[in-house]
């Protein structure tokens, strides 16, 4: 099937779909179109590469990205904001430590994975507390998207200081790029280590030091 041909299929079934949903505007229908957009470029791919996109082993597979990439890049539609609007107060003052996050994210630079972990604190101000998986809640919203992990960290802790106004709010992320495990420099196991600190963490050293030791205990 040359690329026209592709492309007409794909348009041709998401006219199906909107068809027998129903939907004639909205986001569901984007989500669609922008998915046939994604099929589309990965065929190019397969071709460009050399490859036969209609072999078995590669049939499906502009479909599966698509859906893989709506997946991956969620985040590009949320605001990592709203998981911190669920509060509760609780005079509790002192340093609150969720650390070993689990996050899967993307290099901007090449679209190949960052993987690794964040540990993130802050320290309530006016008996304001979030849950616990709120945080790692966050993390993983702004992870889903195209990123630089100098930007993750940022935008962890600004999410944190601008939706609870803590104290401080500290994060630091530890991730191995596969951009340089499997490409260009081919170091895998080498780790990259990204800090923000925020109001109380950047004024005191002893609460810095105080939360570096907490997460590596």
């Amino acid at each position: 099937m040359n690329n026209d041909a592709f492309v007409e299929k794909c348009y041709s079934e998401l006219e199906d779909k909107i068809t027998h949903s129903g939907m004639t505007t909205g986001f569901e229908v984007m989500q669609l179109i922008e998915q046939a957009k994604i099929r589309e470029a990965v065929l190019m791919i397969l071709e460009a590469i050399g490859e036969d996109p209609e072999r078995e082993g590669l049939k499906d597979t502009p479909d599966r990205v698509a859906r893989m990439y709506a997946e991956i890049f969620s985040g590009l539609a949320e605001d990592a904001g709203v998981y911190l609007e669920c509060v509760f107060t609780e005079e509790h003052e002192e340093m609150i430590v969720v650390k070993d996050i689990p996050f899967y994210s993307t290099c901007e630079h090449h679209l190949v994975p960052f993987i690794g972990k964040a540990h993130v604190a802050y320290i309530p101000a006016g008996g304001k507390v979030t849950g616990l998986s709120k945080l790692a809640r966050v993390v993983e919203s702004i992870a889903r998207r195209p990123q630089l992990q100098e930007r993750l960290t940022r935008e962890i802790a600004d999410v944190i200081m601008k939706k609870l106004n803590p104290q401080g709010v500290a994060v630091v992320v530890e991730a191995e790029h596969l951009c340089m495990s499997m490409r260009g420099i081919k170091k895998p196991g080498s780790k990259t280590v990204t800090s923000a600190v925020r109001g109380l963490f950047r004024k005191s050293a002893k609460t810095r030091a105080e939360f570096l030791s907490l997460i590596k205990t």
